[in-house]
């Protein structure tokens, strides 16, 4: 029998042979699954949009996935100068376009940004444009393309793979030290290296925010040693991607603001 949500994720696609066509495998293959195979669960997820968790909850326990960004929330933080919360938003707001395709109501809430004359506020009038053009099912599709992809996607958002060109080096185990020294415990089966660009971003804001502490480990030397390097690199890449489309205006929100933050990281303090 058919797991339940492997049914929803085939209902969602309107069949298995669509979902077949964009998985890049044979409809005879997905009619014999049972439930969705280990390695197809994030193809599946962000083709479908049914979360990794319902999919394979033995491989990804809700706890494991990543939050969602606290402005979409009822979490309450304490309250923080006006300058750093703008910040700390920005990098969840980054972070949670990075790790998941948004939902519907995220798009709603997207088309909401408002800007300025700045470049940065420009570029978030442009991803309020593009939010509201597109679709829910198209996102998935393209965050599909560039991300995951049949074999890989078309960009690899991790710091080992910019720093040294390969998955799992040195930058994994040097992110990995410290949450180890700021008591963040690794997610065995989160699905993703802690060197995943989304989940730097969200310890950037939990950093500013003073939610994470620990010894020698503060937002300043975070960002030097696992995002500068290169993050705008992989920003860079993705507002060129061949893929993009509102993931195009990702890109540019990420280059700017990583600009801006490096800029203030090299001002003496």
């Amino acid at each position: 029998m058919r797991d339940a949500a492997l049914d929803r994720a085939i209902d969602v696609m309107g069949g298995v042979r669509a979902l077949a066509r964009t998985l890049g495998v044979s409809q005879p293959a997905i009619s014999g699954w049972k439930r969705v195979p280990a390695a197809r669960v994030l193809a599946v997820e962000a083709s479908t949009g049914v979360s990794r968790s319902e999919l394979r909850p033995d491989l990804y326990p809700c706890e494991a996935q990543a939050p969602e960004p606290r402005y979409m929330n009822e979490l309450q933080s304490a309250p923080l100068d006006e300058i750093d919360e703008a910040r700390a938003r920005e990098y969840e707001l980054i972070g949670a376009l990075m790790w998941r395709a948004p939902t519907a109501e995220t798009l709603e809430f997207l088309q909401t940004l408002q800007g300025d004359g700045s470049p940065l506020g420009l570029a978030h009038l442009a991803l309020a444009d593009i939010a509201a053009q597109t679709t829910p099912e198209a996102i998935r599709d393209e965050f599909f393309e560039l991300f995951i992809g049949v074999g890989r996607g078309e960009i690899l958002p991790y710091g080992s793979y910019y720093q040294t060109g390969f998955l799992h080096e040195r930058p994994l185990a040097s992110v990995r030290e410290d949450m180890g020294r700021l008591g963040i415990a690794r997610a065995e089966r989160a699905g993703e290296p802690e060197d995943h660009i989304a989940i730097l971003m969200d310890i950037m804001a939990n950093l500013i925010r003073g939610e994470f502490a620990g010894a020698g480990v503060d937002e300043a030397g975070f960002f030097a040693r696992h995002i500068e390097p290169w993050a705008e690199r992989l920003f860079a890449d993705l507002e060129i991607a061949k893929a993009a489309r509102f993931y195009k205006a990702v890109g540019r929100i990420g280059s700017l603001f990583l600009s801006i933050e490096t800029e203030a990281a090299r001002l003496p303090s």
